[in-house]
């Protein structure tokens, strides 16, 4: 007999998400499904247009959906909460008066208001939470003085002091260089290794998605479905050059552009998605 799989950490059931327009009513996603369980790295992949960010969104409750519903640990999603936390890939999201330490502070002190959080517990986090990210030593610096990695690493920072339930990161590192951008995949991958976090996070990148993730949904554009389930626990950081990877960018590239090319250019709906292994 099968076990029984834990119930996930986060659900979408259905959800659709709608936009107005002065001109009309634009439906950035249709019916999208998937689960987010304990410990997982979950990727949503798409072009532009396929509503990863928005469904980013909807689970931070930015964005009510106008169909379905999304469920975190066991409670509907009706608003934003101290349970989720997202890191942008915008390097102005840190308050530039306020110095790396404030900063990792700031939104421990806000949630403080709320709950009972006493000085000493978060003077703790923010201390233990600047020591994971290699930060230490420029807690009052400011951010005008860091580079675009370092600020990304003080977003971190300030999502590790608040110890949501999920981490959503947005494209977290789409601003940085090549050469910064791999470094932070790694200090992400370094943390997850050490603390074991759920992570959704958003790219455009098929790499990045297969080294990052240990699950990837493909989304469809205009509106986004899923279009596929990709199993990508066997891929790392140093996959790259494996001819098991390169198959693996190549099938995934091939599910991104084949609803296009099946009808000549014009999308067509997409089917149930298909979930894959990639070897």
């Amino acid at each position: 007999m099968t076990a029984a799989l834990p119930d996930p950490l986060l659900a979408l059931r259905g959800v659709t998400l709608d936009y107005a327009t002065p001109e009309r009513i634009v439906r950035a996603t249709h019916r999208i499904s998937f689960d987010v369980h304990r410990g997982e790295r979950l990727v949503l992949l798409g072009a532009s247009g396929c509503g990863k960010s928005s469904l980013l969104k909807a689970v931070a409750g930015f964005v009510p959906p106008r169909e379905g519903e999304i469920v975190l640990d066991g409670q509907p999603v009706r608003g934003p909460g101290p349970d989720r936390y997202v890191v942008f890939q915008e390097f102005d999201q840190l308050p530039p008066w306020k110095t790396v330490r404030q900063n990792v502070a700031f939104p421990l002190a806000v949630q403080a208001r709320g709950r009972r959080l006493d000085a000493a517990t978060r003077a703790a986090r923010v201390e233990h939470a600047l020591q994971q990210v290699g930060l230490t030593d420029f807690g009052d610096a400011h951010p005008h003085t860091l580079s675009g990695g370092m600020k990304q690493r003080v977003a971190l920072a300030r999502a590790l002091a608040m110890e949501p339930k999920i981490l959503l990161m947005d494209e977290p590192f789409a601003a940085l260089d090549a050469l910064t951008r791999r470094r932070m995949q790694e200090e992400l991958l370094g943390l997850w290794d050490r603390l074991r976090f759920t992570l959704l996070f958003v790219t455009h990148s098929i790499d990045e998605a297969l080294m990052v993730g240990t699950r990837i949904v493909v989304l469809s554009p205009h509106p986004g479905r899923v279009r596929a389930e990709i199993d990508a626990q066997d891929f790392g950081l140093h996959s790259g050059g494996q001819a098991a990877f390169q198959a693996a960018v190549d099938r995934i590239h091939r599910l991104l552009f084949e609803p296009l090319q099946a009808v000549g250019g014009t999308p067509t709906p997409s089917a149930a998605p298909r979930r894959e292994a990639v070897q």
